[in-house]
């Protein structure tokens, strides 16, 4: 990270001003750039220097947004992506070849499960899944044709850490890259490259926009790492548009500030479920109670915006309390100013079986709250209510 603070780098980081010195940086809606003369053409297009070419390669806008995401995490480099499944999939198949092998965290977003166990497999790509709590499968499942760990923490839905300083020291014993989602944290919270993570992706339409406006991604990692990502990118098409560029960039300003509040709200939200007698249980990270506390303390900032608890009533409770919410949104989405409420079983992570689901503790009465930026005695309100009359 730069020598300003993380707030200071998100707000006052900026590409170069045009002829107009404007304050805020504009939004460059151009699909490819003027070059100079012949020889400018020719060598940037040889990358003998750094250029615009063409807004599928590179933008001003998408520049300011990377560039600032990167200052952010402590990486080196990275590429803006049109969504975070592009980023996913892309910080992958850069890196995969026909009869390699990656070993992931069983708990995984639903789509991101679907590259590693329908599309990686079609060209000869295979993988393991690891218990995220079982500390010594990670290293059982390595086999010698293993070139990747992949793993979310906190994952998606349950909110199971992994230990990153473990893990990533894994990975360099091993040689092999650490890829980790880091979409729930965000940089704010949590700096998996500090660990020793190797590679960082993210779905940028969550807590990063903020305010569930637009679609984005990235990846950041390494000057050594980035060629491969970059070809990939460049032939392959996931571009981020100027215009999310440019909201993106805008929204890493509000960040700081905004995730302070996502996370104490949750946190009084999950301090008052506890113990609830429609509950059976309330999982996050910064409580006492949460198994991994203490490691939630070591590695993250603060506990992170989501809340997830069980209804004693299982699906059909769930069901009943959803329909009760009124003020709470029903979203698939995560991250905004509004506080949303989702029923992992039968969206997100619908396309799982029952079993695999049950297996990263996708329960049928669980439900995942994404805590906004409302009035928490408003947010508290909604919930008891709907709790009540799902009874």
């Amino acid at each position: 990270m730069s020598d300003k603070k993380f707030e200071t780098a998100a707000i006052r980081h900026q590409i170069e001003r045009s002829s107009q010195k404007e304050h805020s940086s504009p939004i460059y809606m151009t699909s490819s750039f003027k070059f100079d003369d012949a020889e400018d053409a020719r060598s940037l297009f040889a990358e003998e220097k750094e250029g615009n070419i063409y807004s599928r390669y590179s933008n001003p806008n998408t520049d300011e947004f990377i560039q600032k995401l990167c200052l952010l995490e402590g990486a080196e480099t990275g590429m803006a992506m049109a969504s975070g499944m592009a980023a996913m999939f892309t910080s992958l198949a850069a890196f995969l070849s026909s009869g390699d092998h990656v070993v992931a965290s069983r708990s995984l977003f639903g789509s991101t499960h679907q590259i590693l166990t329908k599309l990686l497999p079609k060209w000869g790509i295979s993988s393991t899944y690891v218990d995220i709590l079982d500390d010594a499968g990670w290293e059982k499942a390595i086999q010698p044709n293993t070139k990747m760990i992949f793993l979310e923490t906190p994952s998606n839905p349950a909110l199971d850490l992994v230990d990153l300083e473990k893990i990533c020291a894994l990975g360099k014993s091993k040689g092999i890259l650490v890829n980790v989602d880091n979409c729930f944290a965000t940089p704010y919270l949590q700096n998996p490259i500090k660990w020793g993570a190797d590679i960082v992706t993210h779905s940028a339409t969550k807590f990063i926009d903020g305010q569930g406006r637009v679609i984005g991604g990235a990846i950041v990692t390494t000057e050594e790492l980035f060629p491969e990502i970059k070809f990939m990118a460049r032939h392959t098409g996931p571009s981020m548009s100027p215009f999310n560029g440019w909201l993106l960039s805008k929204s890493l300003e509000t960040l700081a500030v905004r995730m302070d509040k996502h996370c104490d709200n949750a946190l009084k939200l999950a301090q008052h479920l506890e113990g609830h007698s429609a509950l059976k249980q309330v999982r996050y990270p910064f409580l006492p109670s949460f198994p991994q506390y203490e490691l939630a303390k070591k590695q993250m900032r603060l506990g992170g915006g989501i809340v997830t608890f069980e209804l004693k009533g299982g699906i059909d409770q769930g069901r009943k309390f959803l329909d009760a919410l009124e003020m709470i949104s029903l979203s698939a989405n995560l991250g905004d100013t509004r506080t949303i409420a989702t029923h992992p079983a039968s969206t997100t992570h619908s396309k799982l079986s029952e079993e695999e689901r049950l297996a990263v503790g996708i329960t049928p009465g669980l439900v995942r709250v994404s805590v906004g930026l409302e009035h928490m005695d408003d947010i508290i309100a909604d919930v008891e209510q709907a709790l009540d009359r799902s009874k």
